[in-house]
């Protein structure tokens, strides 16, 4: 085992940089947390104060579960969605499907389609855990792969994640259902259209074991790790943007930032790894950056309840054509969420934060469009008391260009996620949404916990990612 270093500086306050804060601080290190916002969230703490920039649904309760236990807090309040989400098909269709390990079957869900269909969804969800099974021991719940690793996966149960096939043509399912399946992709950044056929996995996840409302939300999460990190002696800095970092011998030995230099003994990156890699003065490799987005916060002047809402342009392909065109969606699918008297409103946009020197009147354009297609709902359009937007200039606070999730994952060798380690600097390791496992929180928290834990040469821990229903079992009562 190696030293504990007696000082670490962790860069971004993140869910990354607040799970390698606290397991460094659990294990005997000095740290000093470092990040250029007023607060800590990363990018759930962008825009209006005391409202997460996101939704407050969660993935993988068994990793907030766990990762509580670990830091000795109360188990958080998780209540699963039922349905997942409701779709929204120009026309009035509509589609509400049940995460199998929820609802204990898929009667649910297969009731509200027609026979093909049904055989289809049934078809392509064993299709898709049998993708997430294969992968995760060596994606998810493990450090990242190295040569002989990825070589074993690959000629093994790689065979099974259709290796030469695109995404798109994998998951054709007709009209209706065809956008229903592409659109996991985009939870890694990717565009559905140039995704490998192996991001069919993160289908699992939400319809195999669910979608779970965090009471609170991320924003709350995030400040009971920040308060348990400073109970435990971890020193924030906010407000403080690093715009360099010193190397000499193949170690950091401090960072330049808007508030002076700071030195510290090992260094913990939880920012983009391209934004790691400009401290250092080095570049990544050329390739394209994953999709940003352009967001509503919207305060009600009534509580609306708990829901996830996607509602589907006329045609899902265009959307993805203006995106690489470089230009907002003129028709995007909308991502709607609802909780209590607040709301988010997302889309997706291109990875530029000059995409548009007018943010509120493309948001005011999509306010206009969500509330017209609200009032084929029950509810009707939301009572908006206030709102404020997101482009991609806002992200780009926290990610090159924007991209939420770094660069693409398109293609076999774009959708493997870099490693921990950067070359020349040895006492560094880069970890979050960028990097090794991937993107969203709980795989953000996974690479912060163990990525702090590599640099002390703890052992991996998966945050008991591996406990989950079998068969068809369901969550316990009250997860």
């Amino acid at each position: 085992m190696r030293r504990t270093p007696q000082h670490v500086a962790v860069i971004g306050a993140g869910f990354a940089g607040l799970a390698a804060a606290l397991r460094l601080a659990r294990a005997g290190a000095r740290v000093t947390v470092l990040d250029a916002l007023d607060g800590p969230g990363g990018k759930a703490a962008l825009g209006m104060t005391a409202f997460s920039s996101g939704p407050t649904v969660v993935t993988m309760p068994q990793v907030f579960r766990a990762l509580h236990a670990r830091l000795d807090l109360p188990a958080p309040e998780l209540s699963a969605a039922r349905p997942t989400t409701t779709y929204h098909a120009p026309g009035g269709r509509l589609f509400a499907p049940e995460a199998l390990h929820v609802a204990g079957s898929l009667e649910p869900t297969l009731a509200q389609l027609s026979r093909t269909e049904g055989r289809r969804y049934a078809a392509l969800l064993a299709s898709s855990r049998r993708m997430y099974l294969d992968a995760q021991d060596t994606f998810l719940f493990a450090p990242p792969p190295g040569p002989a690793r990825l070589a074993r996966y690959a000629l093994t149960r790689g065979r099974r994640a259709a290796p030469l096939s695109p995404l798109h043509r994998h998951v054709r399912s007709g009209p209706f259902m065809t956008p229903f399946w592409l659109r996991f992709a985009t939870y890694l950044g990717a565009d559905p259209y140039r995704a490998p056929a192996v991001l069919h996995n993160i289908a699992w996840v939400e319809l195999g074991y669910g979608v779970w409302h965090l009471r609170g939300g991320l924003l709350d999460l995030a400040r009971t790790l920040h308060a348990q990190a400073e109970a435990l002696g971890v020193r924030f800095e906010f407000g403080t943007r690093v715009t360099s970092l010193s190397a000499h011998g193949g170690l950091i030995l401090g960072a330049h930032t808007s508030q002076g230099a700071f030195a510290a003994d090992a260094w913990v990156s939880a920012a983009d790894r391209a934004l790691t890699l400009s401290w250092l003065g080095s570049a990544e490799k050329p390739t394209p950056r994953g999709v940003s987005g352009f967001a509503l916060q919207l305060q009600l002047s009534e509580d609306r309840g708990q829901a996830h809402h996607i509602f589907w342009p006329a045609e899902y392909a265009r959307e993805w054509r203006d995106i690489r065109a470089g230009r907002l969606p003129r028709d995007p699918t909308l991502y709607l969420h609802l909780d209590g008297t607040r709301a988010f409103l997302l889309v997706n946009a291109p990875p530029d934060p000059g995409v548009t020197d007018r943010p509120e009147e493309y948001g005011a354009w999509l306010l206009a469009r969500v509330q017209k297609r609200l009032r084929e709902t029950p509810g009707g359009p939301l009572p908006v008391a206030e709102w404020r937007a997101l482009s991609p200039a806002e992200y780009a606070r926290t990610a090159k260009g924007g991209a939420l999730y770094g660069r693409a994952p398109h293609g076999l060798t774009g959708s493997l996620r870099p490693g921990w380690q950067l070359p020349h600097a040895r006492n560094l390791v880069q970890v979050g949404g960028t990097v090794h496992p991937g993107g969203g929180v709980p795989l953000s928290v996974l690479s912060g916990w163990n990525g702090a834990g590599q640099l002390l040469g703890l052992t991996f821990d998966d945050l008991d990612g591996r406990q989950v229903p079998q068969g068809t079992e369901v969550w316990p009562f009250g997860l």
